[in-house]
């Protein structure tokens, strides 16, 4: 018996997450967007332009990858945060919103289906 459960354990850690951590999700992404330092601030956060508190690093750790693979390991709530960063700094600064797209799919690849899968 304890060697099946040592084989379980080893396979759920073999397989890996499934999603990233939830701890996280209960951002609030409408205020963050809405306000113009706060959004330039994670800007400059995912960009390595600027500093990152905790929970920046938190998401920003988790982007690239995010982003590639059209935020399979997304929760929901996440989900929900990344379109509204996007669309947020997409319409209120297309600038930044192309240096980002840049950074993280210089290919032009990924943010069309990321798009689609997170709407």
């Amino acid at each position: 018996m304890k060697l099946f459960i040592a084989l379980a354990t080893l396979v759920v850690l073999a397989v890996g997450q499934t999603t990233y951590t939830p701890e996280n999700d209960d951002l609030d992404i409408d205020a963050l967007v809405s306000n113009p330092e706060s959004l330039k601030a994670w800007f400059n956060c995912f960009v390595d332009k600027g500093p990152c508190d905790k929970v920046q690093t938190s998401f920003k750790v988790d982007l690239p990858e995010a982003v590639q693979q059209t935020c399979a390991k997304c929760t929901a709530a996440q989900k929900v945060i990344l379109k509204k960063f996007l669309a947020g700094l997409k319409e209120k600064a297309p600038a930044d919103y192309e240096v980002l797209r840049q950074k993280f799919d210089p290919e032009n690849k990924y943010f069309g289906p990321l798009d689609k899968a997170i709407a």
